[in-house]
């Protein structure tokens, strides 16, 4: 969906709510509404959206930038050079003078589960009333358009390439980073071959032994993997901004018969979870029949977390996949699907894949071997 259509959507919803002007904050947020996305964001940015304008608030490191990326009406720049003193030197000195063409009372659309506080209140001393518009960009964004789905569709045959790679090199002695590297090293070789000038990011943590594989997030360390260790290793791959996440557990020397069985069970309730989820399908349901499969086998007081979350622009994204979401899932969403089992003293077992919601079902756009053979290293 291009911009300007998304724009037409979100003002169509203000119009709704006789919200007559909009703040965005979140970056992800920003960047599906107008193509920006900076590096940093310690110097606030913001997107304003009016009836009939868009406009982009942006420090002066950001402005040739801006200028190239942001499809906004008008740009306002701020400075923090000494030179450039006699010009706005804050962010508010814009937003406050913009905000004058407004009258008290107001409504303002604004993200209330992302906005400062800070700003709240200083919005709120303007005399503005305050409309929640982020659960409808939330809603946007967890419909993806065909686009989309192309981006992470490389952005998941990607990340396979490089966990295969990182696999290639499993061993007793090699260091969680040095095995990550592998990995890294030819996602960025590949990607620089077949996609240059695109946009390609990545990040992977891999949690190895019986200790730390058991805790579900863990950074990479300089641990060396040892004989006998349970090894999770996650990546997520983004294409132009949009992610895939891949994970796998795997062996290093010979497992034990119950680690053996415990990463059976943990494929087998992946693998419900990926036959169940489609449209028409509540969030619930595909949580709660996941989890089943471990309740059964006798071990459900050691799964700790959801099946999975939405994927797009944002590491994780709503809506979840949890017990108590009654949302109907549609075409186009995007999801992990990650049930785990953490064992004490035997390890923490979890395979994720990403998948796509279809017009009849979905589909996996990650598609590294997941069967318990492939997931074996001496």
């Amino acid at each position: 969906m291009k911009i300007n259509k998304r724009i037409q959507i979100f003002r169509e919803f203000m119009e709704q709510k006789g919200v007559r002007l909009s703040l965005i904050w979140d970056p992800d947020n920003q960047y599906y509404l107008s193509g920006f996305r900076a590096i940093i964001y310690s110097r606030p940015i913001v997107t304003l959206i009016h009836a009939d304008k868009t406009e982009l608030i942006v420090p002066g490191l950001e402005e040739l930038h801006a200028l190239e990326k942001a499809k906004v009406d008008k740009l306002y720049v701020y400075y923090e050079q000494i030179d450039m003193a006699h010009k706005e030197i804050s962010y508010l000195e814009h937003l406050t003078r913009l905000l004058k063409k407004y009258p008290a009372g107001t409504k303002l659309g604004v993200e209330l589960g992302l906005l400062p506080a800070s700003v709240y209140l200083f919005l709120q001393e303007q005399g503005f009333e305050l409309v929640d518009v982020g659960q409808k960009i939330i809603n946007m964004r967890a419909i993806k358009d065909e686009q989309e789905i192309e981006l992470l569709k490389i952005a998941g045959q990607l990340s396979d390439y490089a966990i295969g790679e990182s696999l290639k090199h499993a061993r007793a002695g090699i260091s969680e980073l040095e095995f990550d590297s592998y990995g890294d090293k030819f996602l960025l070789e590949i990607a620089s071959k077949d996609y240059p000038e695109e946009l390609i990011g990545y990040a992977n943590w891999t949690c190895s032994g019986i200790k730390r594989s058991a805790m579900p997030h863990l950074y990479s360390s300089t641990r060396k993997f040892a004989d006998g260790d349970v090894v999770v290793h996650s990546r997520q791959v983004w294409f132009n901004g949009y992610r895939a996440e891949n994970e796998r557990t795997f062996f290093v020397g010979k497992p034990s018969e119950k680690q053996k069985d415990l990463l059976k069970l943990a494929i087998e309730a992946q693998r419900v979870g990926m036959e169940m989820i489609q449209p028409g399908i509540t969030a619930k349901e595909v949580d709660i029949a996941s989890y089943q499969v471990f309740k059964k086998a006798g071990y459900g007081e050691y799964v700790n977390h959801r099946i999975g979350h939405g994927l797009g622009l944002s590491e994780h994204e709503e809506p979840y996949l949890r017990f108590d979401n009654d949302l109907v899932l549609e075409e186009g969403m995007v999801y992990t699907i990650e049930p785990g089992v953490y064992v004490p003293g035997l390890g923490g077992f979890r395979h994720s894949d990403t998948i796509i919601l279809t017009k009849t079902g979905s589909f996996s756009i990650t598609q590294y071997p997941r069967e318990l053979e492939y997931m074996l290293f001496d």
